[in-house]
């Protein structure tokens, strides 16, 4: 793919989608700041990577705080000299919860962890990349980004509100060979999912791997041409298949 030497920031990357997004780019010899706020996840992972020969830091940090993001930023900038890959995957979801019983500080969580987090990153990556005149912004979006659900508007109204945020951004920097792009992921095999269905999950899941290709595809040159986009990756969970049925409340 041509990435050998590049530079990522992969976050929320201690597990899941995240996790094999990191490793992938590495794989491609991109050099890796692993990122979330599990302290031995994240150092698992950059283990990992170093394991296999690649380079990696983990940086813990709370996307939803400014402060937090402006160190890990300058973390990575301070390790490895460039910045070339930000993939936003951090993100958090409550419980099947209709909205009547979803309190404010549980709605402003998921919007600040799922939409802020991405605003407060990609505001700290920009200036490096505007510099350089180059750069890949991955947003990790959703299935559910694409319509409503029972019980999931916290989660969904933010995922929505990333996709806009993508395009919006792309239009800012494309002027600077900045591509900015997102990736909505149908159901996937990760500890979100397992969450989500109680540990009940149904047969046809995506694995994380196959999401991870598709970032590290859009990572590359490859996908010069594509910019202000989000992709749907959806697999055997594509509405159209009705094969995978949505979560339900515990019982």
């Amino acid at each position: 793919m041509g990435l050998t030497g590049n530079v990522a920031i992969v976050t929320g990357a201690g597990k899941g989608i995240g996790k094999a997004i990191a490793l992938a780019l590495s794989k491609e010899g991109v050099r890796v700041t692993i990122v979330a706020r599990n302290p031995a996840e994240i150092e698992g992972v950059a283990q990992q990577i170093r394991q296999n020969g690649g380079e990696a830091i983990a940086v813990r940090a709370d996307v939803s705080s400014e402060e937090e993001v402006a160190k890990m930023v300058g973390e990575a900038e301070q390790r490895f000299q460039r910045l070339d890959i930000l993939v936003n995957n951090a993100a958090v979801n409550l419980p099947y919860t209709r909205l009547l019983e979803v309190g404010l500080s549980e709605w402003n969580r998921v919007l600040a962890v799922n939409l802020t987090g991405a605003f407060l990153t990609m505001r700290a990556v920009l200036p490096k990349m505007i510099a350089q005149r180059s750069g890949k912004i991955i947003n990790i979006s959703s299935i559910g980004a694409r319509h409503g659900a029972a019980g999931r508007s916290p989660y969904r109204a933010s995922k929505a509100a990333l996709i806009n945020l993508t395009e919006s951004i792309a239009a800012e920097v494309k002027e600077f060979g900045i591509d900015v792009n997102a990736i909505c992921p149908g159901p996937t095999d990760t500890p979100m999912q397992q969450d989500m269905r109680h540990g009940k999950l149904p047969s046809g899941l995506m694995k994380p791997e196959e999401i991870a290709a598709v970032a590290v595809f859009l990572a590359s040159e490859q996908a010069s041409g594509i910019t202000g986009t989000a992709i749907d990756v959806f697999g055997f969970g594509n509405p159209l298949f009705g094969a995978i049925p949505p979560p339900q409340p515990a019982k």
